[in-house]
C-alpha cells in the first residue's frame, strides 16, 4: 500500500474567517522530485517534494498578500488620506462658491426688494418638520440640549438691534469697512474658545483681505471723512453688533462639534440650527421692539400701522405704491434667496470653520459693488467703479491665496501620519 504526502507551507498566516487558496507556480513540473523510501518493512512511501507555496488569504471578497512589505502598506496608507484630504478640500470649495453666489444675490436682491424681511421662522420649522418625517432629522438630534440655541437667538438679536442702530448713524460706504472687524473677531474668538492655531500664512492671508475690501469700498466714496462726521461712539458700536455676530458663528461651530460627540458620530442636521435659533431670534427681536421702535423712529404706539403699511407694500396692493416697485416679486425672490444664503453659510461653517465662511461671505462684497454698477432693473443710473476697485480686488485674491496655501514639507508631513 503506497501513500502520497504533499509537504505544508512554511510560509505565510492563515485567518481563521477566510478561504485559503494555494497558488501554484507558474511552471507546474518545475522542482518535483519523486523518490522511494524504505521507512517500514513492506510498504513503500513516494514523497512530492514541491517549492513552498505562497497562501492567499480570501476574506469577505479582499485579498492579501502575506509577502505585501510594510512600505507598500504605509504608501496606501497615504494615498488614502490624500484622497479623503482631497474630497474634503472640493467640498469646501463648492460650499465657499455656493455662499458667495448666495452672498452677491442676497446683497443685490435686498437693495432691490427694499424690505428688510427676517421672519422665517414658519418656513425653517416648516422644512424641519418635512425633514423629520423623512427620517433625515431624528429624535436624538431634536433631543441636544436647547440652551445654546437660546444663546445663538440673544446674540443674533442683540447684533441686529445694535447694527441696526449704528447704521442709521453712518454711511453706507463706512458699513462694509467696519465689517472687517468681524473677521478679526473672529480670528479672536476662535483662538480662545476653540483654541484652535493659526499660522503666519493665514493670518497675513486675512489680513490682506480686509485691507483689499477697505481699499475697493473707500477708494473714491469718502468714507473716511464720514466716519469722521459720524463720531467714534456709532462706528465702535457697528464693530460691537459684529462681534456679537461672530459669536453667534463661532457658537455654531461649537454646537456641530458637540453634537457630533453626542450623536456617536452622527451628523447634526442643519435645519435644527436654523430652526432653534431662528425661534429664539424672533423672541428676542419681539422683547427688544420698544427699542427698535425708537432707533427706526417710530413711537411704540404706532408700530402696528407701521408693520400693516408694511404687509400692503410687500403685496403691493392698496394706496401705498410708491418705493414698492417689483413687489412681490422682488421680495419674495430677496427671502429665497436669503434662505439660500443662510443655509449654504450654515453648512460651510458645518464642513470647515468660522474663518474660512468669514472668508467666503468678504469676497461677495467687491462683486456686489460690481454688480450695481450693471444696468438693474428698479435702481435707475447704475453706479460707476470705485477709482481703486481693480486693485483692491487684486489684494483680496490675494489674501485669499495666501489663506489657503499651505508648504509643500507641511502637507506632505501631515499625508505621511497614519490614522490611529
Amino acid at each position: 500500500m503506497t501513500s502520497f504526502c504533499r509537504r505544508s507551507p512554511t510560509a505565510g498566516t492563515v485567518s481563521l474567517y477566510g478561504q485559503v487558496r494555494l497558488l501554484q507556480p507558474t511552471n507546474s513540473t518545475a522542482g518535483i522530485h519523486y523518490g522511494y523510501s524504505p521507512q517500514r518493512q513492506g510498504i513503500s512511501v513516494l514523497q512530492l517534494r514541491r517549492r513552498t507555496w505562497i497562501p492567499v488569504v480570501e476574506a469577505s471578497g479582499a485579498r492579501e498578500r502575506s509577502d505585501v512589505s510594510e512600505e507598500d502598506e504605509k504608501k496606501r496608507i497615504v494615498e488614502d488620506n490624500c484622497r479623503k484630504s482631497e474630497n474634503q478640500t472640493v467640498k469646501v470649495v463648492v460650499a465657499a462658491a455656493a455662499v458667495g453666489v448666495f452672498g452677491v444675490g442676497n446683497r443685490v436682491l435686498y437693495k432691490l426688494a427694499l424690505v428688510p424681511l427676517k421672519q422665517y421662522v414658519i418656513v425653517y420649522f416648516s422644512i424641519l418638520y418635512i425633514r423629520y418625517r423623512a427620517g433625515i432629522v431624528t429624535d436624538e438630534m431634536l433631543a441636544v440640549p436647547k440652551t445654546p440655541f437660546l444663546i445663538v437667538g440673544l446674540l443674533e438679536a442683540l447684533g441686529a438691534a445694535t447694527g441696526m442702530a449704528a447704521g442709521a448713524m453712518l454711511s453706507g460706504a463706512s458699513i462694509p469697512i467696519l465689517s472687517q472687524t468681524f473677521l478679526v473677531w473672529q480670528i479672536l474668538l476662535s483662538t480662545i474658545f476653540l483654541g484652535r492655531r493659526y499660522k503666519v500664512n493665514q493670518l497675513l492671508g486675512c489680513f490682506l483681505v480686509a485691507i483689499g475690501v477697505i481699499i475697493t469700498v473707500a477708494s473714491g466714496s469718502g468714507a473716511g471723512k464720514s466716519l469722521q462726521e459720524a463720531g467714534i461712539f456709532w462706528s465702535l458700536l457697528m464693530m460691537v453688533s459684529f462681534l456679537f455676530q461672530a459669536a453667534d458663528t463661532v457658537l455654531k461651530e461649537v454646537i456641530f462639534s458637540d453634537a457630533t460627540q453626542k450623536l456617536k458620530g452622527g451628523s447634526l442636521d442643519l435645519f435644527v440650527v436654523n430652526s432653534f435659533g431662528s425661534a429664539f431670534q424672533a423672541l428676542f427681536i419681539c422683547l427688544l421692539l420698544p427699542f427698535l421702535s425708537k432707533l427706526w423712529g417710530i413711537p411704540f404706539s404706532q408700530l402696528p400701522n407701521y408693520l400693516k403699511d408694511g404687509a400692503a407694500c410687500f403685496l403691493n396692493i392698496g394706496k401705498l405704491s410708491s418705493g414698492c416697485d417689483g413687489a412681490p416679486l422682488l421680495p419674495l425672490l430677496f427671502i429665497i434667496v436669503n434662505m439660500g444664503f443662510n443655509i449654504s453659510l450654515l453648512h460651510l461653517l458645518k464642513i470647515s470653520s468660522a474663518v474660512v465662511s468669514c472668508l467666503a461671505t468678504t469676497v461677495a462684497v467687491p462683486i456686489s459693488i460690481y454688480m450695481f454698477t450693471l444696468p438693474l432693473p428698479y435702481l435707475g443710473v447704475a453706479s460707476s467703479l470705485p477709482t481703486g476697485f481693480l486693485a483692491g480686488a487684486i489684494i483680496l485674491i490675494m489674501g485669499l491665496l495666501i489663506y489657503t496655501w499651505t508648504p509643500p514639507n507641511v502637507s506632505s508631513n501631515a499625508s505621511m501620519t497614519a490614522p490611529t
